[in-house]
């Protein structure tokens, strides 16, 4: 999977990079596993915009993905390597053995055709998904979930791991890709490899507008606004805005917002890097 840089035709293409789509193989999804989504623009039940910078965009269909992983014990064969809009990485068709179909998160390395499975009975490969306790030490892994049955929550997006750095007792211990070094419950399933589309981050849009194509709509600084919008605005000529802070006036850019009574606390070996 790569990236392509476009000959400048039109100055929106001037800086754009997009990406080839060289390893997707189709260009319809599953009807049986498509639901519709409607957009809110921002607004809440009673039409008040309580989220700004949301609206327009294209109409998207919603994929259902298989985050569970548990159909255990079922071979499944890689139909296709699909696009999703509603993620940054790819999903792949799966076809199982006894007929049912269902979409995952498709892993780097996954090819059509490949046969995987879920459950403690899987070998630790690429697109198979199996408890903690059953994968190897060292491990890179994604799809993690953080209690038995609720899912995956952890390494999701594209290009995204985590690594099986120990195991002692009921816990496991989880290297994040924050950095954070934390315990999941060794009963937890995850799945093997890194998540597709690694090169998302070096796209570039090119123009303006091909975010309003996905429902950004532009956002002001704060610095621009007048006092009376925001606690950054007003000042004489171009002021820099002095403590960057939030419309509501709470600190940002590094103001820590996590609960020092949080019960997830003793679960947390290392926190995450600076």
């Amino acid at each position: 999977m790569g990236t392509r840089k476009l000959r400048p035709m039109t100055p929106g293409q001037r800086h754009a990079v997009r990406n080839d789509y060289s390893e997707l193989t189709a260009n319809e999804p599953e009807k049986s596993l498509v639901v519709s989504v409607k957009r809110s623009g921002g607004r809440n039940h009673s039409g008040k915009m309580t989220m700004r910078y949301i609206g327009g965009g294209h109409k998207k269909a919603y994929r259902i993905i298989d985050f569970k992983r548990d159909k255990e014990n079922i071979n499944g064969k890689v139909m296709t390597i699909e696009y999703d809009p509603n993620r940054t990485s790819f999903i792949a068709l799966v076809n199982y053995s006894d007929g049912e179909k269902r979409y995952i998160i498709a892993p780097t390395g996954l090819k059509v055709g490949q046969d995987i499975m879920s459950g403690a009975q899987a070998a630790p490969e690429v697109g198979n998904a199996l408890p903690l306790k059953d994968i190897p030490l060292g491990t890179l892994i994604h799809n993690i979930e953080m209690r038995p049955g609720q899912g995956a929550k952890i390494a999701r997006s594209a290009g995204s791991y985590a690594q099986l750095a120990a195991r002692e007792g009921k816990y496991a211990t989880i290297k994040m890709p924050s950095g954070e070094t934390r315990m999941i419950l060794v009963n937890c399933m995850a799945s093997i490899g890194t998540v597709s589309n690694s090169d998302h981050n070096k796209v570039s849009s090119g123009k303006a507008g091909r975010n309003r194509w996905k429902g950004i709509r532009p956002r002001v600084r704060g610095v621009a606004m007048n006092p009376v919008d925001h606690p950054m605005g007003g000042g004489e000529g171009r002021a820099s805005g002095g403590h960057p802070r939030s419309r509501k006036g709470l600190l940002a850019k590094g103001y820590k917002t996590r609960k020092l009574s949080n019960p997830s606390n003793k679960y947390i070996v290392e926190r995450r890097k600076k």
